[in-house]
């Protein structure tokens, strides 16, 4: 852990959130997964994922945005592995972010140009 990748956690869910204007941004948001429990860094559930869900931790499906922010101890496939999980889960979308606020989206169909979500996002 570090003040970087915490501000960097909350920086992200800041922005989901202002942009949004509905649903619940979760920080350290867990998902049971076929390889186990993943734990997103941040999350969007819109307001019918939690009137299903609630709050349930784990979550056994994976909110509609799951967000891993990349730290220097993520190997690569570590990062695509938990992309393939979470989309597995039902994510609409994964976001990568790297330490220099470049966001990588996923979805269904691969690489994403932007977020279908909340486009045009920038940190």
């Amino acid at each position: 852990a570090s003040n970087k990748y915490g501000n960097l956690q909350f920086s992200v869910g800041r922005e989901i959130d202002r942009r949004k204007k509905s649903g619940e941004v979760i920080t350290e948001c867990s998902v049971q997964t076929s390889d186990g429990v993943k734990v997103a860094d941040v999350a969007w559930a819109s307001d019918e994922f939690i009137a299903e869900h609630g709050l349930a931790t784990p979550f056994e499906q994976a909110p509609e945005i799951c967000v891993e922010i990349v730290s220097p101890g993520n190997s690569k496939r570590e990062i695509e592995l938990k992309v393939e999980l979470y989309l597995a889960k039902g994510a609409t979308e994964v976001w990568v972010v790297n330490a220099k606020k470049e966001i990588t989206f996923y979805g269904y169909i691969g690489k994403l140009k932007d977020s279908k979500l909340v486009p045009k996002i920038k940190l």
